[in-house]
């Protein structure tokens, strides 16, 4: 069965408790230019949440920001059907997730695509 390419507001991180858990005991990695930082959680729906972020210290400008924020969800909307969810479908454990940007400048696209790739090959790595 084909799933479909989406991001709905259910896979979204919005939980208070559950970001202070994520930041305060969670593991993290790094791949520029992104800094993951992941927790396993039990009895989470749906099982994986994400938390995309952009410091606002590094861009000023808010069409900066949501330039990137952008980016880093299509690419992240893209792949993470074929790397990240096929783990957790045989788990009890879901993941909270926060991916957060600190390169310098406005990278390309193509260039985000490739190194969420990574990302989550990691990520996939790390969750065996």
């Amino acid at each position: 069965m084909m799933k479909k390419h989406t991001f709905p507001k259910e896979e979204r991180l919005c939980s208070k408790r559950l970001i202070d858990s994520l930041f305060r005991d969670g593991s993290s990695f790094f791949i520029y230019p992104y800094r993951i930082t992941y927790l396993r959680v039990e009895g989470l729906q749906p099982p994986v949440q994400v938390l995309l972020s952009v410091s606002k210290r590094r861009f000023r400008h808010a069409v900066h920001r949501n330039l990137l924020k952008r980016r880093m969800r299509e690419a992240y909307r893209l792949q993470k059907n074929e790397r990240l969810y096929p783990v957790f479908e045989s788990q009890p454990l879901g993941l909270v997730l926060a991916i957060q940007y600190v390169g310098k400048e406005v990278l390309d696209y193509a260039f985000l695509y490739k190194r969420m790739t990574d990302v989550l090959k990691r990520l996939e790595e790390e969750m065996q």
